[in-house]
């Protein structure tokens, strides 16, 4: 009975270390994303702190994580800047790491073009209202810029295509102060 008392606890088990992609010898840097941290979560699955912008007007994080779909880019317990500075990032993905016991997926694949294009312009014509026009930031697209992985240019190239091509779902607006173009979904038309 003594010995049961006293017996050895297996080795804690290391997290293994993050796969290269195998044609480029790197571990996976998707395009339009800053990966500035991550975190294994209890099965080893990858909890990422990232960022898609450029810092121009302050630079905001989001989380996802890579077993169990969670993903978030702001606090909603906030009434005023509600987005994700580095350190409230980091603390909301350890959180999620330390209770996710979630297994790791597969890295999601690089979409082709098209696909991603055909997201994008679901993604106009969903944001359509009723009432009025409704204007259209690259940030709405953080939570799934892990599964597009194009880059902020990108992005507002096919934009642009779509605002030439079907000007009654996409119009711009480009400022009197500034280079800055602004993105509006159109009204939908009355019946």
């Amino acid at each position: 009975m003594a010995l049961t008392l006293f017996a050895r606890r297996p080795e804690p088990v290391e997290a293994p270390a993050p796969k290269p992609w195998p044609e480029i010898g790197e571990t996976w840097k998707p395009e339009g994303v800053t990966i500035a941290q991550r975190y294994y979560n209890q099965a080893h699955a990858v909890v990422l702190v990232f960022t898609t912008d450029d810092g121009k007007y302050g630079t905001y994080y989001s989380i996802a994580c890579l077993g169990c779909h969670y993903a978030t880019r702001e606090n909603g317990e906030r009434t005023y800047s509600t987005r994700y500075g580095l350190a409230d990032a980091a603390t909301v993905a350890n959180e999620h790491a330390t209770t996710c016991r979630a297994l790791p997926r597969d890295i999601p694949a690089r979409p082709d073009d098209d696909t991603v294009r055909e997201r994008l312009h679901s993604w106009v014509r969903g944001a359509r209202h009723r009432d009025k026009d409704v204007q259209l930031y690259l940030s709405y697209l953080d939570l799934i810029r892990l599964t597009l992985q194009r880059s902020n240019d990108w992005i507002v190239d096919v934009l642009q295509q779509l605002a030439a091509d079907e000007p009654d779902v996409v119009r711009t607006e480009r400022s009197e102060y500034s280079d800055a173009v602004s993105y509006y979904a159109r009204r939908l038309p009355e019946n």
